[in-house]
């Protein structure tokens, strides 16, 4: 359990690294991209695999803490939130559910019998709708702290005047 907690942390920390080299931040946003990345997939792990959580409310938490991480660290760092944010996040986006809702799709199309085209838009309903809930939760767990919290989220662009 250990080693996949690692691992978990890992990946998600090497894919942030990548999805942030997309944008071209500066070069200090790439460790604290990676640390928030590792951060929120782990908590999503933990949720699900120790506290027996769905995907969709263990998906809403780790975006939670990502975007209260990522703009309690913007203004420290001087780098908005979004540059954090947007690539800790990827990492979580749920592709196989994407994937199996295409191909649910396309085999539902397919099949000629009535029982197999229910079994398949069955599976097409599920998985798509999973999808769909993972990704609205991630939207509205990474952004709710950004209004929650404008002050400090707004800090890391403002220029500071000695007036």
């Amino acid at each position: 359990m250990l080693v996949e907690f690692l691992q978990d942390a890992l990946f998600a920390a090497i894919a942030a690294i990548g999805f942030s080299a997309i944008s071209n931040p500066p070069r200090r946003a790439y460790l604290f991209c990676a640390v928030i990345a590792a951060v929120g997939h782990s908590v999503r792990f933990l949720l699900m695999d120790c506290a027996g959580w769905h995907i969709v409310p263990a998906s809403a938490s780790a975006s939670l803490l990502i975007g209260v991480l990522a703009v309690l660290i913007s203004p420290k760092t001087r780098i908005p939130a979004e540059t954090y944010l947007y690539p800790s996040l990827l990492p979580m986006i749920p592709g196989i559910y994407a994937y199996r809702t295409f191909g649910a799709l396309v085999m539902c199309l397919y099949r000629g019998t009535e029982d197999s085209f229910l079994h398949y838009f069955y599976l097409f309903a599920q998985n798509g709708m999973t999808c769909f809930f993972i990704l609205l939760a991630m939207v509205v767990g990474a952004t709710l702290p950004m209004f929650l919290l404008p002050k400090i989220s707004f800090q890391a662009t403002r220029q500071k005047t000695n007036s």
